[in-house]
């Protein structure tokens, strides 16, 4: 039977890196890469002998991943986030898959969205999903994105039945300094391709990003929880013009 490698990238991830390893414990290999954690994500961790451990200063989430993926000793790849589960169900999707003779080069995973340990039904969360398991020798992370990082695959890519379980939301500050953190690096991005922020950037977009999830993608179905995810993930979207626009005028003091 081919061999899983099993990777996880971590930042202060203490209470959710044990769990995850555990949840990946039939992977043939399991290696984290984490960015220099400030708590105990690294010492449990290595509580664990069958677990590889390396250390990186994070720069973004593409090199990050890349990285990881240079570590991986097997064909294929499970990558998971340490706030993701895979059920049992969907285990076994995996190891059905991978054995089998034919087999897609990549496969997206269908998550749903934990708050608070509850399920997230709208808010533009019904139709999420990333490749999650794939062949090494035909996939890599692209440079071009650093946040929200997209798997390009050289290869046939299909979609599994059962979904991956994601515990992103566990308190309003947790999640709001998630969401500024990733407006910091889309902001990066952005004027590594040379975009400056205008009205249409502060205004219209995270407006549309809040009407979007909460009208029309039924976001207040969800009641509080859905309010509360997309005014957040419509703050992150607010939040990287500010950050563009101080980067602009950082590159223009220098000259």
């Amino acid at each position: 039977m081919p061999k899983i490698s099993a990777l996880i990238i971590t930042l202060n991830e203490a209470k959710n890196i044990g769990h995850v390893i555990d949840n990946l414990s039939f992977a043939d290999e399991i290696i984290v890469v984490d960015s220099y954690s400030e708590d105990e994500t690294v010492s449990i961790a290595k509580t664990y002998p069958h677990v590889k451990v390396f250390q990186h200063h994070f720069e973004d989430f593409t090199k990050q991943r890349n990285l990881a993926l240079s570590k991986a000793n097997h064909e294929w790849i499970l990558f998971l986030d340490a706030d993701e589960r895979v059920t049992l169900s969907l285990k076994k999707e995996i190891l059905d898959t991978v054995k089998q003779e034919e087999t897609a080069d990549a496969y997206f995973f269908y998550r749903k969205f934990m708050f608070e340990d509850k399920p997230l039904h709208f808010s533009g969360w019904q139709t999420d999903k990333n490749i999650r398991l794939f062949k090494k020798n035909k996939a890599r992370y692209t440079e071009e994105r650093l946040v929200h990082e997209i798997l390009r695959v050289e290869g046939t890519v299909s979609t599994f039945k059962n979904k991956l379980i994601h515990h992103s939301y566990s308190n309003f500050e947790s999640y709001r300094k998630k969401m500024i953190n990733y407006a910091r690096l889309k902001a990066k991005e952005l004027h590594n391709k040379g975009v400056k922020p205008n009205t249409y950037h502060y205004i219209i977009k995270p407006v549309y990003k809040f009407v979007n999830a909460y009208i029309l993608r039924l976001g207040f179905l969800d009641g509080r929880k859905g309010l509360t995810i997309c005014y957040l993930n419509a703050l992150s979207v607010y939040k990287r013009y500010p950050f563009l626009d101080e980067m602009h005028k950082n590159s223009e003091k220098r000259f």
